[in-house]
């Protein structure tokens, strides 16, 4: 058990907040949030904060004051040795995740350097972009930001914390600024308008409801098992279940000013453009679909945003459609450099909490930290190889683990119901240290609704799958196997095999370690 911890609370919750403010907020939110009708994905998207987030993030807060431990050692404290495969497999997912956002880290990292010496204003986002990403330059990118976390983490909780409160401060001020400089623009009252009205009508689509789930799944970090590592190092007098509610708050805080910000910037940038565009399509280069609606006269609204603007995913997005945009207004360049230094920034915090969790673990099964760190850095480097040089292999993986993202929530709550959910909330979550107490409605939800949620987005995957491919869609090879249900099947399959056939492995190393 280790005697290292937070120095403070406000440290603790930079560096939280450092762990679930990545890319997903910045990049995924507003893209999300835009294709699913805006002001009615928010009312979801709130609804799963209290849901999903909030009642496993309590879990693994609490988890960790109790174990001091990572996944492994915390699942066979909480349900027995039988669960340490399933403690195990939490690790996996985010290590695998890890692999691969180190890939989109190092994207990050290029364009801010791109952004403040003008690259991205002279051939064209879209040139840059396709440049780029067929050289070697993202394995070069890739490894950097991987070899710069390996050595935050290899100094200790310590430098963690240092970083946090360097690096968390400058991102809220990066992301303040932008948002501001957005809301003066014209037409962000649009912008602000099409986030925040909500047509009530439209929440009885299934598929708003399951992409928030998603994206709270994603952008909050809640069942990763990274809260629960970074949970172990609190103070022994924290309020878990304050800061249990702060850290979703605070970064979904953030995601909604990255809303904002995108949005007041399409919403002042497009409309104008496209009505030049109807006698000048050239104006609209490289943006799409745009070309071509104003050469037949299409009027800029909501449905054409959506096929246009969000349509081109997360990459587009971010990396073609938001430097083509910040290059069209007064200040862009500098907006464009705050905007990937945020991103890179955001990016930095959360590959660092993902490298600590697979530190945590092997140093939890006996393993010298330090050398274990460095395994886990090449390794890591080695895995992330292909998705730096093939982009379907990036999406297949960003596919395959963040649907198992979900199986994670699924058995952590499985776990605390095999305890005892209101045994589990009496003494690792309103303990006496902890001013808020909170209700019997925690065990319902994590006892009942967080299976029923991984279940219900389950069921959706499948069904969305077969409606899109009714013949491949169990195919889990093949071009067209990059987003099947067979991939995802054949991957986590085999890691649930493989760690089940070790499970008394597992097992007998987290107790020995913890004797």
């Amino acid at each position: 058990m280790t005697t290292t911890r937070f120095g403070s609370r406000w440290a603790m919750m930079l560096a939280m907040l450092g762990m679930a403010v990545g890319t997903g907020n910045i990049w995924r939110f507003p893209r999300i949030a835009a294709k699913n009708g805006g002001g009615e994905f928010l009312v979801a998207w709130i609804a799963f904060l209290l849901l999903w987030s909030v009642p496993l993030i309590l879990l693994e807060f609490g988890l960790g004051r109790k174990t001091r431990s990572g996944p492994i050692r915390s699942f066979v404290a909480l349900a027995g040795p039988r669960w340490a495969w399933s403690g195990a497999f939490v690790v996996c997912v985010a290590s695998a995740i890890m692999c691969y956002y180190s890939v989109v880290a190092g994207w990050t990292l290029r364009y801010a350097v791109a952004a403040f010496g003008g690259e991205l204003l002279g051939n064209g986002p879209g040139a840059f972009w396709a440049g780029f990403t067929s050289s070697a330059l993202p394995v070069a990118t890739h490894g950097v930001m991987l070899g710069l976390a390996a050595v935050v983490v290899v100094r200790g909780v310590g430098a963690i914390e240092r970083v946090a409160m360097v690096l968390m401060p400058t991102l809220i001020a990066l992301v303040a600024i932008l948002v501001v400089r957005a809301l003066m623009l014209p037409g962000a009252a649009e912008g602000v308008g099409y986030l925040f009205s909500v047509d009530w009508g439209a929440l009885t689509n299934a598929r708003i409801w399951i992409e928030a789930l998603t994206q709270n799944a994603w952008d909050t970090g809640a069942g990763w098992g990274l809260v629960l590592c970074y949970a172990a190092y609190q103070r022994e007098r924290e309020d878990t279940a304050l800061n249990a509610f702060l850290l979703p708050a605070g970064n979904n805080l953030i995601s909604l000013l990255a809303g904002i910000m995108v949005f007041c910037t399409v919403f002042s940038v497009v409309p104008p453009l496209l009505e030049r565009g109807a006698t000048d399509p050239s104006l609209l280069r490289g943006l799409g679909g745009l070309e071509q609606a104003a050469r037949d006269g299409e009027a800029f609204s909501a449905e054409l945003m959506q096929t246009t603007v969000f349509a081109e995913g997360n990459t587009g997005i971010t990396f073609v459609w938001m430097p083509e945009l910040f290059g069209m207004i007064p200040g862009g360049q500098v907006l464009m450099a705050l905007f990937f230094v945020a991103l890179a920034v955001a990016a930095f915090t959360s590959l660092i909490s993902m490298v600590e969790l697979a530190a945590r673990a092997f140093q939890d099964a006996g393993f010298r930290r330090e050398r274990a760190i460095w395994w886990i850095a090449g390794v890591g480097f080695l895995l992330g190889l292909p998705s730096a040089l093939h982009m379907g292999v990036l999406d297949n993986q960003d596919w395959v683990w963040s649907v198992s993202l979900m199986l994670s929530g699924l058995f952590y709550a499985l776990a605390v119901g095999r305890y005892g959910a209101a045994k589990f909330r009496r003494e690792t979550i309103n303990h006496e240290h902890s001013d808020i107490r909170v209700g019997r409605w925690w065990d319902v939800v994590i006892r009942v609704v967080v299976p029923v949620e991984a279940a219900a987005l389950a069921i959706w995957l499948l069904y969305q799958a077969w409606r899109d491919d009714p013949i491949g869609w169990m195919r889990p090879f093949g071009p067209g196997a990059v987003f099947s249900v067979g991939t995802v099947l054949l991957q986590v399959g085999l890691l649930v095999v493989i760690l089940a056939v070790c499970n008394r492995r597992l097992a007998a190393t987290a107790v020995e370690d913890s004797r």
